[in-house]
């Protein structure tokens, strides 16, 4: 349990931080790049084995780890264009409700088991991530046009989430996880230092040392979320459907209970229900394992 609930706590952080960006105008894709390499590097450091760049070239794991982590710069900038069009409530919903992805994964493919009170807690974790992110009270407006690109969000941050548990258990070796993590955010930096070096040829860009801090103070719980996030579902206290419900629904009540407390956010009443569903569905969902 403990490697979930310090995944949640990173995710949480990842959360405080990015609202710390909209308030020191942080340019966001700059400090994403460097937090992909400052993550990659807390994965070298974290690894107990010698770093051997043809030795990790040759895992069976590498090649996902590349598509992996260029998927990472790809659904960043779709939750940029669709933070742009359609707003970040819609973006929290689509990225937290993709964890219906790895959920039938789950259940399809390891055959994992479904329960009433699971059945019962998923559906109520699905009711709070959406009532705990809308923070306005007509709820989400997209237009048909701008509806492709929330989906393909929605879309994205479930194959990663499914991709990791089908990784973790399939070519991971026990003592890999670092070095694993490592190279899916070392991509994701190649992939980001080549936007950056595009903007330098065109002129638009501008080198900050905020961003720079912003990236690093992002890059550090960044890489523990996915490596909490790998060593909970190689743990036997939940399944992987379990994991990832609880995980999420977790991550968004820690995260509006934050914005309370340090940046006074005023909630809604359905924020309030969201919460409370959030803590039930939790409950229900792990009720099984005790």
């Amino acid at each position: 349990m403990i490697f979930l609930l310090l995944s949640v706590l990173s995710s949480t952080v990842i959360f405080v931080t990015f609202k710390l960006f909209d308030r020191f105008k942080v340019n966001t894709l700059h400090a994403i790049v460097v937090n992909y390499i400052v993550a990659s590097l807390c994965g070298i450091i974290a690894f107990e084995g010698v770093v051997d760049p043809i030795d990790i070239v040759n895992k069976d794991w590498f090649v996902y780890t590349a598509v992996l982590g260029l998927l990472f710069i790809i659904i960043f900038n779709l939750m940029a264009i669709t933070t742009q069009r359609s707003g970040l409530s819609v973006v929290s919903v689509a990225t937290k409700m993709s964890l219906v992805i790895p959920i039938l994964f789950g259940l399809l493919y390891y055959k994992e088991s479904l329960g009433i009170y699971k059945f019962i807690g998923i559906i109520l974790a699905l009711v709070a991530v959406y009532l705990a992110s809308i923070k306005t009270r007509s709820g989400l407006r997209i237009n048909r046009s701008n509806l492709i690109y929330p989906f393909l969000v929605f879309l994205g941050s479930g194959i990663i989430d499914t991709s990791l548990k089908y990784l973790e258990d399939t070519h991971v070796a026990k003592n890999e996880v670092s070095i694993f993590s490592s190279m899916i955010f070392a991509t994701a930096a190649v992939t980001g230092l080549f936007i950056l070096i595009w903007q330098m040829i065109k002129g638009s860009f501008r080198f900050e040392v905020k961003n720079v801090i912003g990236g690093i103070a992002l890059g550090i719980p960044n890489y523990f979320s996915v490596y909490f996030l790998v060593k909970a579902l190689r743990s036997d206290i939940l399944e992987s459907s379990g994991i990832f419900t609880v995980n999420n629904v977790a991550v968004v009540m820690t995260s509006t209970l934050v914005g309370i407390l340090l940046f006074h956010e005023k909630l809604l009443v359905k924020n309030w229900i969201g919460i409370a569903l959030a803590v039930i569905s939790i409950f229900l969902v792990t009720l099984n394992s005790w």
